[in-house]
């Protein structure tokens, strides 16, 4: 199949999603057209059948904010048309499925260029219920050939928020257990903790920094903190309050976190929201044990006590508890350990996940 994609070319998970998708579906044989304004992170690879088309937006002194909609909906109609596209294939519903709509009614007269919406989050909770662009979000979503999400709990909200009639068809995150491997032996030196994220204030940075202050008053631990975002400077603020500065690393954004995964033995992440936690499945695969909070959909991914623990949101103590639990008892965190990777191998690794991707792309197009 021809395919285009569009998503946010950022560190956030929608973005990281559809890039490894791409790719995979690209190693599979497909041919995979990125349309997006910025070279997504992810996207370093030399296939010839992956290829790049940069949206650009004109600045005129009539336009106070640039039109970047019409601007890619132009650009993927240009593309589905020179390349003879199959199918587009939009993550994050505001503004690409719009978009895309636009790019299907402008090929309409010639041919049929059916696209699929893949809600992933804060399009649907936060972005898409603001009263700015609840009706078009609804709009776009109805006049999708085809919706994906990756959670029961983000079918069941978009729902209950939007009404919306047409079938959801929910397939989860997923993740490379060939890349995303526990590492060939332990690493030395003070057990490492790990969070990763785009420091938003619902990933709530700031309790990992109370969460290492809470373990290191029993057993040595360092936090490294991989990410970038309006957060991390309140966090670095409060590591250097709590006496933490020396026990924490603040990495910034990365662009191959499967190579940091394995130096960490637990993930810390305390968000207020997931609608996934793509972040504790990848860690999983790695074999480190996700403490999350009892949230979103990461109760889908999650069973606590057996490949990760879900505690209350803000609970610092309580998170602090089962990581000491864990690192205090080398048998029970190695049986957790090999039953997250297990899970990670089994349910949600590319060769289970990819072929549900492929076999919908082919229930579209039949129309």
């Amino acid at each position: 199949m021809r395919i285009g994609i569009t998503c946010y070319p950022t560190y956030g998970g929608s973005g990281i999603v559809a890039t490894e998708l791409g790719l995979e579906l690209a190693a599979r044989g497909h041919d995979v057209h990125f349309i997006t304004y910025a070279n997504p992170i992810r996207l370093d690879t030399g296939a010839e059948n992956i290829h790049y088309h940069e949206v650009e937006v004109s600045s005129y002194p009539l336009f106070q904010y640039p039109p970047y909609c019409l601007a890619l909906a132009s650009r993927m109609a240009e593309v589905a048309d020179a390349y003879e596209l199959d199918l587009l294939h939009v993550h994050y519903a505001i503004p690409h499925s719009i978009s895309a709509l636009l790019a299907q009614q402008m090929l309409a007269p010639r041919r049929r260029l059916p696209f699929i919406t893949t809600l992933h989050g804060t399009d649907i909770t936060l972005v898409g219920v603001d009263p700015s662009y609840f009706p078009i979000t609804k709009f776009s979503m109805e006049r999708s050939d085809g919706i994906t999400t990756i959670s029961e709990y983000m079918r069941g909200r978009t729902r209950e928020v939007f009404s919306i009639a047409n079938p959801i068809r929910v397939i989860r995150n997923f993740v490379n257990c060939r890349l995303y491997k526990p590492p060939a032996a332990p690493c030395a030196g003070e057990p490492k903790l790990l969070h990763v994220s785009n420091f938003r204030p619902v990933k709530r940075v700031l309790d990992c920094v109370r969460i290492l202050a809470r373990v290191r008053r029993e057993i040595p631990v360092h936090l490294l903190m991989a990410g970038d975002g309006p957060e991390r400077v309140p966090a670095e603020r409060l590591a250097r309050e709590l006496g933490m500065s020396p026990h924490v690393t603040f990495l910034g954004k990365q662009d191959h976190v499967e190579r940091l995964f394995p130096q960490a033995r637990i993930l810390l992440m305390p968000s207020e929201l997931e609608a996934f936690g793509l972040a504790a499945l990848e860690a999983m695969a790695c074999g480190v044990i996700p403490v999350a909070t009892n949230c979103g959909g990461v109760p889908e991914l999650i069973n606590p006590g057996v490949d990760g623990f879900l505690e209350p949101v803000g609970d610092v103590e309580s998170h602090a508890s089962r990581i000491l639990e864990v690192l205090r008892d080398e048998a029970k965190y190695s049986a957790m350990s090999q039953a997250a990777r297990q899970k990670a191998e089994t349910l949600f690794d590319t060769t289970k996940v990819i072929p549900e991707y492929e076999a919908y792309y082919e229930e579209i197009l039949r129309g």
